[in-house]
């Protein structure tokens, strides 16, 4: 589908939509019936809707509906107050960019209006440094040669200045017709792809014939951008409001499931299930004690037979699902977004993460998935800027086979390179000469001339610097022209075409033409697997080879640098072609792509620039630790083979010592790539867990195995510690993080340019690096950081505490609500099956939403060992990647847990006060009074490390039950008048509170107590080293704590999906079963 757009006619301008933009999710008038269905469509909520609803049938519900209506509308208003105030800070910002004052031009006449008045068609009038407010096609600037320079950080995170041209069409407008101009541009409907833009335009007579002319991105502002060092600019709107390419990028990304998040869901579903078997055999004997027992006694006043309703039977299994409806904890989700939303505050504060070199600290945009940092099983890393500096320096060069900086390690200062550029070799000279036009860069003079160079590529950023300091110095550039100054004196060139860089074509060229000479050349530099088969005939590549091969064992990045003569005739029935190809709006891509490569031909080879990029600081012992923590880390690079193993050797991915072999996956055909690819398997297969195995290929040996052996090579996969992958394409590193994830392993991807983004979206967690090549990846990210280094952080501290804090606090919520319910559920069969409540409303309604929510979140604050503890033994990560502490069997011991606590309360309770002298809410009293002793000190015994705000929130809220309930009990219009003064005032209440703590609490803590004596975990063990400042009472501690660890670093990897023994409040010394 096409648009076309006629600029200036005002029988067109409202064909398309304004610019007004709009994020916003909900307007005044449908923000509550759209956030109640958005609220309702999850299953927990509809949950206790139809409870709720159900509660309002006085014939049937046990207690007062404000026990669940309540907690539904605290719960609802917290999320739609939280939706509001977000929806509301959306609407100021595009109240802000709506109401921005923008002059457009018209008829020759300047008006100003606000930026959401603009129409498809309006010419719009920008200065420097003005925000673009829609999608421009740019028709005139400031500039003679019709450039000017945008920045772009705001749209794809890129921080370098870009380039932008105006149309051929348009060269030769001046400042009276571009407010004059009619004509229509011939472009696609919206999208959101900003690497492109295929269309045409044609301006109307007078001003110019009908000709038409192609346009691409680089003939166009984006909305979100800046103009920038150029005085004005303007441009015709193609796209407005939301349809603009950064309208239509918007929206919110897929919410990711943790792994925790999962069991959750699981549990809660078990937990539903149960639910329903209680009801139905409660209901079941309810009914039979009804006919037999219960209409015999007058006093409960059941309706005579043949007057009862005809759904009588029901109502008896109907008021134990309202009884049991607490199964399930109300608040979970709540309480665990927000726990979530405060880890994520602890890693934005954390200045142990702050980059104090590029002034960049840590952030988390995605709230809700902490945990699963804690559950990382594979690494897959980018390597240029997130392992290496990605600071280019030209550090060796071949030209004509002769070898540059080979003796001092840096081809700028070698003599013989100084000498031949004296002596104007002509192989060197055009060698420079490439490296000084063959690019993208633009040269920005200060008001004291000197040059510096703003480059979309750190490669290309390097190479102008060396050919600057070696005397070939890139002054000025503009759309047709590049102006060289070499020893002195300087040379004009004509731009007339740029072949442009792709990831399918691996190389960019130019063509250009010698001022003085008129001859017409290309300039061409790319891979080396791109140009060597393009040299001319007869041209001698081997010396080429080696030289590759020996800078990609000092790990130096490659490029070849080819050079052609071309005729006239020959370059002007290409240009035709060209021309046609650049007008195509179907396949254009594909079309000059071919085009390009028909000219690509017959090259002389100059010679090959060697550039180094240093690790990052910290890189090696970052790997390491994440290694020796079980996390398996891959490298994903486009570099040559030699060159990306050779800093994984450097980075200690992989290493030389004789228990480690590198297995290379490749071949010259289909066949050998697979034979290497089953012979690798085998390999892995029988070899030893304590050999070091890693594998290495290439992009096109893994587009043979993903067509013909993905499931091998997912075996594979599965089997390997570390892997190097280079030459790849973005698409292939995406696609090897999907396998990975197939095969039910939680990935993370790391990177920090544009290419990496696909990567990082794909994978379970994404962090980007915000890095040189600017914020693209940092922004596409769940986590971005300033460096490599604060992974190991990130993950090993953030993520296991966290991991660690939401295991407790889901479990804990389920065993709290468990607790109350089986109470509910013993009483009942005192009360004649009846579906009965034991406790009164408010007290139920209390329990839920203040008496045991404010103390779980103290757990938010918990850490089970020091931060200097978990990095000096990594290995203690795979209790949260095998999933010990919160799991089916886990979770089973907080079941019993809470069936046994339910026993000791009921019983101890109805002991001492089953008495015909006790009233009911007496007896009430009692056991809350009991659940909430008990939950204190489960919370106690479950926390490691203690602070103030811990200590106010599970005792302080211990008070806070007595002094609220003795308040009620001074109300005389409530059930529970003098009811807690009496109580207190008896010595026998106290009794029982210390009789229900003791029997409730002594077990567990004599379990615990043997287990971390006679079988010790590794946490355990670190612990008491911690306590004791670093010693420890017996040697056979030290070992049993090495072995344990040695068992979870191989146990875990022999079975992935077993679960572990359960422990009722010390769940995290599970222990895994084969």
């Amino acid at each position: 589908m096409k648009r076309f757009v006629y600029i200036n006619d005002d029988s067109c301008r409202y064909s398309y939509c304004d610019n007004r933009i709009s994020n916003t999710k909900y307007s005044l008038w449908n923000f509550l019936p759209k956030n109640l269905w958005e609220q309702f469509r999850r299953f927990m909520n509809q949950y206790f809707l139809l409870i709720a609803c159900l509660q309002l049938w006085s014939r049937i519900t046990p207690v007062s509906p404000a026990t669940t209506w309540g907690p539904l509308i605290i719960i609802f208003i917290v999320s739609a107050s939280k939706e509001a105030w977000d929806d509301y800070n959306r609407y100021l910002s595009d109240k802000k960019a709506n109401e921005r004052k923008i002059w457009l031009v018209k008829d020759g006449i300047h008006r100003q209006i606000k930026a959401q008045e603009i129409h498809v068609g309006d010419v719009v009038w920008l200065h420097e440094n003005d925000e673009i407010p829609c999608d421009l096609v740019l028709i005139g600037t400031s500039d003679p040669q019709g450039i000017c320079y945008v920045e772009t950080a705001a749209l794809d995170g890129e921080t370098d200045l870009k380039t932008r041209i105006i149309p051929t069409i348009s060269a030769n407008l001046s400042v009276e017709q571009l407010g004059k101009v009619k004509g229509v541009v011939e472009c696609p409907n919206p999208d959101n792809d900003i690497r492109r833009f295929d269309a045409n335009m044609r301006l109307f007579l007078p001003i110019i014939d009908n000709e038409k002319c192609p346009l691409t991105i680089n003939n166009t502002l984006l909305q979100s951008c800046y103009l920038r060092y150029t005085e004005w600019a303007c441009g015709v709107a193609v796209y407005t409001g939301n349809e603009t390419k950064s309208g239509m990028s918007r929206g919110a990304a897929e919410p990711k499931l943790t792994a925790a998040d999962a069991i959750i869901d699981k549990l809660t579903i078990a937990i539903f299930m149960f639910q329903i078997v209680v009801v139905l055999v409660l209901g079941y004997f309810g009914n039979a004690w009804k006919y037999t027992q219960g209409l015999k006694q007058w006093y409960l006043m059941y309706p005579v037979e043949g007057e009862a309703p005809w759904y009588d039977f029901s109502i008896i299994p109907l008021r134990f699902e309202l009884l049991c409806s607490i199964m399930i904890p109300i608040s979970i989700k709540v309480t665990l977004d927000l726990a979530k939303g405060v880890y994520a505050k602890f890693i934005d504060w954390d200045e142990q993460m702050f980059d104090w070199e590029t002034n960049t600290p840590a952030h988390s945009a995605n709230t809700a998935i902490s945990e699963d940092l804690g559950h990382v099983e594979y690494i897959l890393s980018d390597k240029t800027g997130t392992l290496t500096e990605n600071k280019m320096i030209l550090k060796r060069c071949c030209i004509s086979g002769t070898l540059y900086g080979n003796d001092n390690g840096d081809a700028l200062n070698d003599v013989r390179l100084v000498n031949a550029i004296s002596s104007n070799d002509p192989d060197v000279i055009k060698f420079l000469l490439v490296m000084a036009l063959c690019n993208t860069v633009v040269p920005i003079k200060s008001n004291d001339d000197t040059v510096s160079y703003k480059a979309q590529s750190q490669d290309e950023e390097a190479l102008v610097n060396a050919a600057a300091n070696l005397n070939m110095m890139l002054i000025s550039k503009d759309s047709s022209t590049a102006e060289i100054c070499f020893n002195g004196s300087k040379f004009r060139y004509e731009l007339l075409d740029i072949l442009e860089f792709t990831s399918d074509r691996k190389r960019m060229s130019v063509v250009v033409k010698e001022g003085q000479t008129g001859k017409i050349l290309l300039l061409s530099k790319g891979a080396d697997e791109a140009l060597l088969p393009l040299a001319c005939p007869g041209q001698q590549i081997q010396k080429y080879l080696e030289a590759v091969e020996m800078y990609s064992q000092l790990g130096l990045r490659t490029l070849c640098l080819g050079w052609h003569d071309l005729k006239e005739s020959e370059y002007k029935e290409w240009s035709k072609n060209f021309q046609e190809a650049s007008c195509s709006l179907d396949n254009r891509e594909f079309k000059i792509a071919e085009v390009c490569h028909s000219l690509e031909r017959d090259l002389h080879i100059l010679g090959f620039t060697a550039i180094e990029d240093c690790l990052q600081d910290g890189v090696p012992e970052t790997i390491k630790l994440l290694r020796n923590a079980g996390i398996n880390v891959w490298m994903l690079t486009g570099d040559k083979q030699n060159t990306a193993i050779q800093i994984g050797l450097l980075c200690n991915l992989i290493t030389s010592e004789p228990n480690s072999q590198l297995l290379s996956i490749s071949g010259k055909t289909e066949e050998d790539i697979l034979r290497s690819l089953e012979r690798a398997l085998l390999i892995m297969k029988n070899t030893s867990e304590t050999k070091d195995l890693a594998f290495v290929l290439d992009g096109w040996a893994l587009e043979v195995i993903l067509k013909h052996s993905k499931e091998s090579f997912t075996r594979l996969a599965m089997l390997s510690k570390t892997a190097i992958c280079c030459r790849m394409t973005p698409l292939q590193k995406a696609q090897l993080v999907a396998i990975l994830k197939s095969a039910g392993y939680l990935t993370l991807a790391i990177g920090d340019g544009g290419n990496d983004v696909r990567m990082i979206q794909e994978a379970n967690i994404g962090v980007g690096i915000s890095g040189r090549e600017g914020l693209q990846a940092a922004r596409a990210a769940d986590y971005s950081i300033g460096k490599f280094k604060f992974l190991k952080r990130l993950i090993l501290i953030h993520g296991r505490y966290s991991y660690n804090r939401t295991a407790f606090i889901s479990q804990y919520s389920f065993y709290k609500s468990l607790l109350i319910c089986f109470i509910q559920i013993l009483f009942a069969f005192l009360s004649g099956l009846s579906g009965t409540s034991l406790f009164n409303s408010i007290s139920l309604m209390a329990y839920n939403v203040f008496y045991t929510s404010l103390p779980v979140m103290t757990i938010i604050f918990d850490k089970d060992i020091s931060e200097t503890t978990v990095m000096q033994y990594p290995q203690i990560l795979l209790h949260s990647q095998a999933g010990r502490l919160l799991n089916p069997t886990t979770f089973c011991g907080w079941f019993g847990c809470s069936l046994y606590h339910a026993l000791v309360i009921f019983f101890i309770t109805i002991c001492a006060y089953s008495d015909e002298k006790s009233e009911m809410q007496e007896l009430s009293m009692v056991a809350l009074s009991g659940c909430i002793w008990l939950q204190a000190f489960v919370v106690t015994m479950d926390t490691n490390s203690f602070t103030y705000p811990q200590i106010l929130l599970i005792w302080g809220n211990f008070v806070a039950f007595y002094m609220i309930n003795l308040i009620l009990s001074a109300i005389p219009s409530l059930q529970l008048y003098t009811i807690m003064f009496h109580l207190c005032s008896q010595p026998s209440y106290w009794i029982s509170m210390a009789l229900t703590v003791a029997v409730g609490m002594g077990p567990v803590v004599a379990f615990r107590y043997f287990k971390n004596l006679y079988q010790p975990s590794a946490i355990n063990i670190l612990q008491q080293i911690e306590q004791s400042n670093g010693s420890i009472q017996t040697s056979g501690n030290l070992e049993s704590a090495r072995a344990n660890l040695l068992n979870l670093l191989t146990g875990s990897r022999k079975n992935r999906d077993s679960y572990y023994h359960p422990l009722l409040s010390d769940s995290a010394e599970s222990a895994r079963t084969d």
